[in-house]
């Protein structure tokens, strides 16, 4: 078994609400991630699951907890140096083209110009975009710029990917197809993926175990092995295991929508 790469530990976040009271996102998350895992991450909408991937990059502090990477615990800003993130949106520049969009992920790092575009390039032909280096993002497919965003977040070669709702805005048939690049992409790179999601079906297709978040605030809830064994295709999806696991993952969600009066969406 794989050693424990990130730990996260009574981790929790929250804010002051409008009239100055606490206003807990998330709380006492314990989590552990084993090196090369892929694991996701499912639950009501607000509960917190974005902004624990962000607490976890670094890019807004926990409010309490601790996050460890290899042993090491994580201070601030630190967790952009080891880890990649791929957002909903490709947020890519329009005037800049495939290729120095993903290098842009590599400014700053002391790479040489020349290392910089052979990694650019190498990741850009990973995630399938040889050819497509010197278009600009008006030109791609929704698909295709969500492409561009991962090897941007790739190509830093991180220790791990924080990914958030990368396929939401694509339309049913590019999302399913992504999906399965994405899983191409895995198998060749093994890295240490957490992933969210609000499709209870992409996370037990994409994962090794699929983690369910409570509503607001967010705790684990459950934690489940996917036994489902890899290469995966669509065709697992008819596979009784897979829909057993589905329904059980839905149910629980619906227990906390419930819980949470009803108005939260799934």
């Amino acid at each position: 078994m794989a050693a424990a790469i990130l730990e996260l530990r009574n981790l929790s976040r929250e804010v002051k609400g409008r009239s100055g009271e606490p206003f807990v996102i998330f709380r006492d998350i314990d989590l552990t991630v084993r090196d090369g895992e892929f694991l996701s991450i499912v639950g009501p909408s607000g509960c917190g699951k974005t902004t624990m991937l962000r607490v976890i990059n670094g890019l807004v502090p926990p409010s309490d907890g601790q996050i460890f990477v290899d042993g090491k615990e994580q201070k601030g800003a630190d967790g952009e140096l080891v880890m990649g993130f791929v957002f909903q949106g490709a947020a890519l520049l329009p005037w800049r083209t495939s290729l120095s969009n993903v290098l842009l992920g590599l400014e700053g790092r002391g790479k040489s110009a020349a290392e910089s575009r052979d990694l650019a390039r190498k990741y850009l032909d990973l995630v399938g975009l040889a050819g497509f280096e010197q278009h600009y993002p008006h030109e791609l497919s929704g698909g295709m710029q969500q492409r561009v965003n991962l090897a941007r977040a790739l190509a830093i070669e991180p220790k791990i990917l924080l990914m958030d709702e990368p396929f939401a805005a694509l339309d049913a048939q590019t999302r399913s197809f992504m999906q399965l690049e994405l899983l191409r992409i895995w198998s060749q790179t093994r890295k240490t993926v957490i992933f969210v999601t609000h499709m209870i079906s992409e996370a037990i297709l994409l994962s090794d175990r699929v983690v369910v978040f409570s509503h607001r605030p967010g705790r684990i809830k459950a934690d489940f092995p996917v036994p489902l064994a890899r290469p995966r295709d669509m065709d697992v999806k008819s596979d009784r295991r897979f829909i057993d696991l589905e329904n059980t993952v839905w149910k629980l969600i619906e227990e906390e929508v419930k819980a949470a009066g009803g108005f939260a969406k799934l």
